[in-house]
């Protein structure tokens, strides 16, 4: 099964990466970008009978800082 891990900061946390990209896009005048928040997307391969539970530890214990960030799961259909 294909999990993707959704990782953004939360509110209020200070993004530098997204004020550099924002400062960028104005500086090759592109406009009307209000706010830039930058994350990060993991993708794992992993056993079909993984539980919610499992993912959901794996995220808090190693791929998501849970003091500043965020992390949605999302499960991919198979064709």
């Amino acid at each position: 099964m294909k999990v993707r891990i959704h990782v953004s900061l939360k509110p209020g946390v200070l993004d530098p990466q997204g004020r550099a990209v924002h400062h960028s896009l104005e500086g090759l005048g592109f406009t009307g970008v209000e706010d830039v928040r930058v994350g990060r997307l993991i993708e794992l391969e992993v056993a079909d009978g993984t539980s919610d539970e499992t993912l959901d530890d794996m995220c808090r214990k190693l791929l998501a800082n849970m003091v500043i960030e965020n992390y949605r799961i999302e499960k991919l259909e198979t064709a």
